[in-house]
């Protein structure tokens, strides 16, 4: 582990470092996370219903990547070949062979050859079961827990950035600039924001992009406060006054002296904010004004689960991902603002 520690950061970075390992709780949480958000950004290749590579008449094939007809393995359709089909699998491995990710469907993979009718439960075809229309619930799994990290990511960063910036300048200028903030940031904050993003999301067609843009317009003020904070405190201490007088301009004080200063408080928040940003997406989904019909969603899994009372394992495998996630993403939090601490050495 201590190849993570460089021999070159300041004492202070590595107090902060040995403050996180100290942590073992968020500290084996951050790798737990990892490990599982880097498996699911290749989801394409654990869960699928093409096989990733398929080598046919020695030449080879990735249909992970790129679609192929049917015609270019020796059938009789020129659309997109249909590799769960007996009789594309018969064509491929007469004159070659097909290497299939563990679990041969995608979120959207029907499965038409059920035995009981969907729901159906826990089988070896399909380890949890499948949905209400018929589709893995693993493989859904496997992709909603992708989606909702990155759009919490996306909007985190998103959020943070827009949030840092308007809380450095009400901070740095105070007055006018400082009060006139404050008072939109109240009316704005009072806004009944589930219900505004339910009427918006009602207008048009939801989207992954179109649900950030949303809510990015309520999002970013969690962290106003403390930047905020942090630069009224900072704004008359004496290596301001230096820069100041040395000609330093105002972007160049606050965001090179001051806003180092400032992200301590705000690392500390990110974590908390990206759980907050997945459970939102994950209600919206459960009411179904989320993603677009048929995206993989926890949300929307939890919401069958709702439905289909006789199918538990809809509602308890979603509820088991998503309060696995939030958890580890909590300890990080936690540990995060252990490191940060100047209380602990």
């Amino acid at each position: 582990m201590r190849i993570l520690s460089p021999a070159n950061w300041t004492p202070i970075n590595q107090r902060r470092y040995d403050n996180f390992r100290r942590n073992k709780r968020g500290f084996y949480s951050l790798w737990i996370f990892l490990f599982l958000f880097v498996a699911s950004l290749g989801a394409e290749f654990i869960a699928n219903d093409k096989p990733i590579i398929v080598v046919y008449d020695n030449a080879l094939y990735m249909p992970v990547f790129k679609a192929y007809p049917e015609t270019m393995f020796g059938g009789f359709f020129e659309t997109e070949a249909d590799y769960r089909e007996a009789e594309v699998q018969a064509l491929i491995n007469e004159k070659g062979w097909m290497l299939w990710p563990p679990i041969r469907y995608s979120y959207d993979t029907i499965n038409y050859h059920l035995d009981v009718p969907a729901p159906a439960p826990p089988s070896t075809e399909n380890l949890i079961g499948t949905d209400d229309q018929a589709r893995d619930v693993v493989a859904r799994l496997i992709y909603g827990f992708r989606i909702s990290v990155l759009f919490g990511l996306t909007l985190t960063l998103f959020s943070s950035v827009v949030g840092i910036i308007v809380g450095a300048l009400q901070g740095f200028y105070g007055g006018k600039v400082d009060l006139i903030g404050q008072r939109f940031i109240e009316i704005w904050s009072g806004l009944p924001v589930l219900y505004l993003l339910i009427i918006l999301t009602s207008f048009v067609t939801p989207n992954f992009w179109w649900l950030l843009g949303i809510m990015l317009l309520f999002s970013w003020m969690g962290l106003v406060d403390v930047v905020r904070a942090e630069f009224l405190r900072a704004r008359n201490f004496e290596y301001v006054r230096a820069a100041r007088a040395l000609g330093k301009s105002n972007t160049g004080i606050m965001f090179h002296h001051m806003l180092p200063n400032a992200m301590v408080a705000t690392l500390t928040f990110m974590p908390f904010i990206l759980t907050g940003s997945i459970t939102t997406l994950t209600s919206l989904d459960f009411l179904g004004f989320g993603m677009p019909p048929g995206s993989p969603s926890l949300g929307e899994l939890i919401a069958q689960g709702k439905t289909n009372l006789h199918a538990p394992w809809l509602g308890v495998s979603a509820f088991v991902v998503l309060a696995t996630m939030l958890t580890l993403l909590v300890f990080i939090g936690e540990a995060v603002r252990d490191a940060f601490d100047p209380r602990k050495s």
